[in-house]
């Protein structure tokens, strides 16, 4: 697990766990998605530079397991999935394009992986907060793979939001922070470059 190896020095050093909020404390007013593409610090950064979305939270969502930490989580014995918690305004972007820019920044073709991170933690996966979302984003995942778009099938998890537990405060605006940390500077930023030319129309 790269991610692991290049931060935990410092992750020993924050020790306090995430807390939970629930689909209803989230803000009825604004809607979101919930997915986990592998690392949170990647997939967040991708989504800060979109137009049309207002907030971006790193979390934990789809474990046994209350009030986790990062600590418990790089051990992959929680069942919990690194994800991102995105606020969007849908007069300005729609929630398929939202997906479409998901499966495009990260590979979600390789089982509890993403690169060197491996583990059930870094697993593909979309936590629907209705029916809607559930339906277009199993939609999506079936023109994709009719489209052959990645040459193998698509292995994202979809399934009910449970629980979202909020990561700790540290690894909010992760790369923004610390752009020169070991590791955003060999993945996240390589990862936002590519987004950011691929997807320029899309950009704040």
């Amino acid at each position: 697990m790269l991610r692991s190896w290049l931060f935990r020095g410092s992750a020993m050093q924050h020790p306090s766990s995430g807390s939970e909020t629930s689909q209803t404390q989230v803000g009825s007013e604004v809607p979101h998605i919930v997915v986990g593409g592998g690392c949170f610090w990647c997939t967040e950064a991708v989504f800060l530079d979109v137009r049309g979305v207002v907030s971006v939270e790193s979390g934990y969502c789809g474990g046994k397991t209350n009030n986790p930490d990062y600590e418990s989580i790089c051990s992959g014995t929680t069942g919990h999935a690194e994800v991102v918690r995105i606020g969007f305004n849908p007069q300005l972007i729609d929630l398929k394009t939202l997906y479409q820019i998901f499966f495009a920044t990260h590979d979600p073709t390789t089982l509890n992986r993403q690169g060197y991170d491996v583990g059930t933690q870094y697993r593909s996966a979309i936590f629907t907060v209705n029916d809607e979302q559930a339906r277009l984003a199993k939609a999506l995942v079936s023109e994709l793979n009719n489209a052959g778009t990645f040459g193998a099938p698509i292995v994202t998890e979809i399934v009910a939001l449970e629980r979202f537990w909020v990561a700790e405060a540290y690894h909010q605006n992760y790369f923004a922070r610390n752009p020169f940390q070991g590791y955003c500077v060999g993945v996240v930023a390589p990862k936002v470059a590519k987004f950011r030319k691929q997807f320029a129309s899309y950009l704040k």
